[in-house]
């Protein structure tokens, strides 16, 4: 797990707590740029892969 997830932040339910984590791993594997991916996000990258497939 990130350390940047986890620093400086509470939770008081568990609940809240597997929210958080769900939204954070959405964006990290979702919304996130990435440089191997040329600054595009995963989703941008699969869209223009498939385009190019098509």
């Amino acid at each position: 797990m990130k350390d940047e997830f986890l620093r400086g932040r509470d939770w008081d339910t568990f609940e809240e707590f597997k929210a958080d984590l769900e939204d954070y791993i959405h964006h990290w594997n979702n919304v996130r740029r990435q440089v191997k991916l040329k600054g595009l996000t995963p989703v941008e990258f699969r869209e223009q892969a498939l385009r190019g497939a098509a």
